[in-house]
C-alpha cells in the first residue's frame, strides 16, 4: 500500500471512528439528559480550545503571537457576523406574518449553533488530517501513533459536538450524518498534505486558532446563555460540576497520549 493510500485509509478511519465512538455514548447514555449535558459540552469545547488547539497552535513554529491573537479575534467576530446574518434572516421571514411561531421555533432558532459547530468542527479535523498525513510522511510508526493520539483526543470534543447538536434541534440519526462528514474532512487535510505539505504545514497553525474560536463562541455565545435560564442553587452547582468534569475529560484524555 502506497503512503497516499495509507493516509486516506488511516485519515477516514481516524475522522469516522471518533464520531462514532462519541456518537454512541451520547446516543445510549446522554441524549435523555441533553440539558445536563450542555454543561459537559461547554467544558469540553473550551479545554478543547484553550487547552489544546491555541496552545499547539502557539508552539508551533514561524508563527506571530500578534497575528494568531487577530486570527482569534476575526474568527470571533466572524462567527458573531454569521450568527448575525442567520437571525436577521430568520426575523425578516417572520416579520408581519400574523402567526404565532410554532412549537419547533426555539428548535430553528438554536439550530444555528449546530451549523456553526460543524463548521469548527470540519476546520479542526481537516488540521488532524494533515497531521496525520506529516506524521505518516516521516515515519510509518509515527503515523500510527499520531492518529491513535488524535482519535483519543477527538472523542471528547465530538461528544460535546454531538450534544450542540441536538440540543439545536438534529435528530440524532442527522446529527450522526453531519458529524460524520465533518469527520472525513481529515481525509482532505491528509490528501492536501501529502501534495502540498510544506504550504499546509504553514497554515495549519491559524486554521487551529479559526477552530478554537468557534468552539469558544459557541460555548459562551450560544450554551452558556442557556444555562444561566436555569438559575436555582442546585442546577447551578451541577452546571459547575459538569464543566469541570468537561474539562477533566480533555486533560486526562491529553495526558494519555
Amino acid at each position: 500500500m502506497s503512503v497516499l493510500q495509507t493516509i486516506i485509509l488511516v485519515t477516514a478511519l481516524a475522522g469516522a471512528a471518533s464520531v462514532l465512538v462519541a456518537a454512541s455514548f451520547s446516543v445510549a447514555l446522554l441524549s435523555k439528559m441533553v440539558n445536563n449535558m450542555v454543561s459537559l459540552s461547554v467544558g469540553v469545547l473550551l479545554a478543547t480550545a484553550l487547552l489544546h488547539s491555541l496552545p499547539e497552535a502557539f508552539s508551533m513554529e514561524d508563527t506571530s503571537p500578534q497575528l494568531l491573537f487577530t486570527t482569534l479575534l476575526a474568527g470571533l467576530l466572524g462567527f458573531f457576523l454569521l450568527e448575525k446574518i442567520a437571525l436577521l434572516r430568520h426575523d425578516h421571514h417572520h416579520e408581519g406574518d400574523g402567526h404565532h411561531h410554532h412549537h419547533g421555533h426555539d428548535a430553528e432558532n438554536a439550530g444555528r449553533s449546530g451549523w456553526m459547530i460543524l463548521v469548527g468542527d470540519g476546520i479542526h479535523n481537516f488540521v488532524d488530517g494533515i497531521l496525520i498525513a506529516a506524521a505518516f510522511m516521516a515515519d510509518y510508526q509515527v503515523g500510527v501513533f499520531t492518529a491513535i493520539a488524535i482519535i483519543a483526543h477527538e472523542i471528547p470534543q465530538e461528544i460535546g459536538d454531538f450534544i450542540v447538536l441536538l440540543n439545536a434541534g438534529f435528530s440524532r440519526a442527522r446529527a450522526l450524518l453531519y458529524n460524520l462528514i465533518c469527520g472525513l474532512s481529515a481525509v482532505a487535510g491528509g490528501v492536501l498534505a501529502y501534495f502540498f505539505l510544506e504550504k499546509a504545514h504553514a497554515a495549519m497553525p491559524y486554521l487551529l486558532v479559526i477552530a478554537a474560536s468557534s468552539f469558544i463562541y459557541i460555548a459562551v455565545s450560544d450554551l452558556i446563555p442557556q444555562m444561566h435560564r436555569r438559575p436555582h442553587w442546585a442546577e447551578s452547582l451541577r452546571q459547575t460540576v459538569l464543566i469541570a468534569c468537561g474539562v477533566g475529560l480533555v486533560i486526562l484524555l491529553s495526558l494519555l497520549h
